[in-house]
């Protein structure tokens, strides 16, 4: 027996007055609540409770025992309950990673978006380009870009779709031109992103005849985040890859220009990872089905504007 139902059986008892009655209470037997005090006063070598054959009383530890034991079990009580709840109701703190350029453009949004019928359920959110070791940093969840993912024996829920393009300012296509191909690239400027996600020194297109790669020139300029590259594309630093979740404000606005427009780069799917299927709390249940249902229809507006951008008709 543990502890904690050790004292119990010793709380039961104080307060009925007798081992017989604590059974009862207990619905157990009045042996099994003797040999449970008993336990109790040889793990603490202390003896809680005076009996003879008519009448028990609490010793001054006894009594003193009894307070902790109130509040102690009162805590744990609190505790159950608390647990119990977090697989009906959402309620608490979501420790979330997410990519950056995703997390800018589509996550932050949603969680506004459920926290309007979820109040009680409070974020942390991390912005990295790398998947996480969820464990070891004590994430609840990742929501990340990728081919395909590793077996890790995590939960994976795939939430849509999403690719990159190419882009540039409509100032430098004025002094540099405009590529029309993808091999003419090499007389560009080409700014490369450095991370987990994009391609580097060799350019994978999607387009009209299927694959194309070509090797991209000596880059002025390296970052490692989208919504960094997307400053240094409007500069006027040279042509650059997007995400479309960072390109459509600029596509919308007019300072950034898409790049050879019949091509994209590979498309990539978003996943919601977490670790474990059983006893999943509530407030991880519900924002999982509410991205499944909410980050499609962002994904799919932020494509038409992305298919749908022509050049400015001065350049």
């Amino acid at each position: 027996m543990d502890v904690f139902q050790s004292m119990r059986f010793f709380l039961a008892v104080a307060q009925s007055g007798s081992f017989t009655a604590a059974a009862h209470l207990l619905d157990t037997t009045t042996t099994n609540v003797s040999k449970a005090v008993s336990s109790l006063e040889a793990r603490l070598q202390t003896r809680l409770i005076n009996r003879t054959t008519r009448r028990l009383a609490l010793t001054e530890a006894g009594t003193r025992y009894l307070e902790r034991c109130e509040k102690i079990l009162e805590e744990l009580r609190d505790a159950e309950e608390e647990a119990g709840t977090a697989q009906v109701t959402p309620v608490g703190r979501l420790k979330i990673h997410a990519m950056s350029a995703i997390g800018n453009h589509y996550v932050i949004d949603a969680i506004a978006k459920y926290r309007e019928t979820h109040p009680s359920v409070l974020f942390d959110l991390a912005l990295t380009n790398r998947l996480p070791d969820l464990l070891e940093e004590g994430y609840d969840m990742s929501i990340v870009l990728a081919r395909d993912l590793p077996d890790s024996g995590f939960v994976a829920q795939r939430l849509g779709i999403t690719y990159s393009i190419l882009c540039a300012s409509p100032t430098y296509l004025e002094k540099r031109g405009i590529p029309d191909t993808p091999g003419s690239l090499g007389t560009h400027d080409c700014l490369r992103i450095v991370n987990t996600v994009m391609p580097a020194e060799h350019w994978v297109f999607e387009g009209p005849e299927g694959v194309e790669a070509v090797n991209t020139p000596v880059s002025p300029f390296h970052v490692n985040t989208a919504d960094a590259m997307t400053v240094a594309i409007t500069r006027g630093m040279g042509i650059g890859i997007q995400p479309i979740a960072s390109a459509v404000a600029g596509l919308k606005a007019g300072t950034l220009v898409r790049v050879l427009p019949q091509y994209h780069f590979e498309e990539l799917n978003l996943f919601a990872i977490y670790p474990s299927r059983k006893f999943v709390d509530a407030k991880i249940k519900t924002w999982v089905e509410f991205l499944k249902d909410y980050l499609p229809g962002l994904l799919a507006d932020d494509d038409k504007i992305a298919r749908s951008s022509r050049r400015p008709a001065n350049i």
